[in-house]
């Protein structure tokens, strides 16, 4: 009984093998799989502009660094389809920063690439906002950095000192690609190594990795929210996040409770913070009787039935 019986078994497997190899030479031929889902390489585009100059791709090593961030970001799905949501809610803030102070509109993909336009966005070595500023950086740029304030996190004066880094950069480089180079590395590296070897342009440096990869990635980023349908992301224009519309209001004194300041403005003290990420602490000692612009979304802006809608790109939406 038991040596029939193993032979059935075997045999049974014998016909389990012969449908599987079945199905995997018909899926070979059909260029589908009943286990995995279609894997398409995007398209890598000879030439893109960049901050109003042509960038030639037919050198093989500029090819490949685009295609990699291209495909790393075109499947990287939730993060990408994030960054284009927020764009609609942050673009409409930040790109008139950069237009007023002679900054090329590419460089907010440099912001995506910085946080994913995450306004909390704080990193391990202590860069912080939308710009990723280090507490150094910046004091140097303008910008306060203590206990109760902290205007990294502040998203019209961390653009406006992004944009004071970024024209410095520029009149030292003479390129955008330097630039970018160097808002990763830092401008001592970036010129020290351009002096080290050579070159003008920071694509041709050789350089760590992660500052090699880094003006690809804005590149990447731009040629994606270009045309996100072009790779796979479908969105309705109900989907974006939208930008919220503010009053001021002007604080030039202490405040003791931030908590009972925002229910006296009509806000919870979460809604005061979201709104102004720059607060830092439940109190504002002010010596210096320095004057803060608070924000108070309306509160139509607080309901998405009320919210105004508004698309800032139409190529981001079906």
């Amino acid at each position: 009984m038991h040596k029939y019986l193993k032979m059935a078994i075997c045999a049974a497997a014998l016909v389990s093998s012969a449908f599987t190899i079945s199905m995997v030479f018909q899926s070979a031929s059909d260029h589908s799989s009943p286990v995995f889902s279609r894997v398409v390489n995007p398209d890598v585009p000879r030439s893109m502009q960049l901050c109003g100059q042509k960038i030639d791709l037919d050198r093989t090593d500029m090819w490949e660094k685009l295609d990699r961030e291209l495909t790393s970001m075109a499947y990287t799905h939730g993060n990408t389809m994030l960054v284009i949501k927020r764009a609609n809610k942050y673009f409409p803030r930040i790109a008139p920063i950069l237009e007023k102070n002679g900054v090329p509109q590419d460089m907010l993909y440099l912001a995506c690439i910085e946080s994913n336009l995450d306004q909390r966005a704080y990193s391990s070595a202590k860069a912080a906002g939308i710009w990723q500023f280090m507490p150094t950086t910046a004091k140097q740029y303008g910008l306060e950095v203590n206990d109760e304030i902290d205007e990294r996190y502040h998203m019209e004066k961390a653009t406006a000192a992004a944009c004071r880094y970024l024209k410095e950069a520029y009149a030292k480089y003479g390129n955008w690609e330097s630039v970018m180079s160097a808002y990763n590395g830092g401008m001592g590296r970036i010129s020290k190594e351009l002096d080290a070897q050579g070159v003008n342009s920071s694509f041709d440096l050789q350089l760590v990795s992660e500052t090699t990869r880094y003006p690809f990635r804005i590149m990447a980023m731009k040629t994606i929210m270009e045309n996100p349908q072009a790779f796979g992301f479908q969105l309705n224009a109900d989907q974006l996040y939208q930008p919220v519309e503010f009053s001021v209001v002007e604080v030039s004194t202490s405040v003791e409770d931030w908590p009972t300041w925002a229910i006296n403005h009509g806000l919870t003290y979460a809604q005061l913070v979201e709104a102004n990420p720059w607060i830092r602490s439940k109190k504002l000692t002010n010596e210096s009787r320095k004057t803060y612009k608070v924000m108070i979304p309306t509160k139509d802006s607080l309901s998405r039935s009320r919210q105004d809608k508004s698309v800032w790109d139409h190529s981001w939406v079906n």
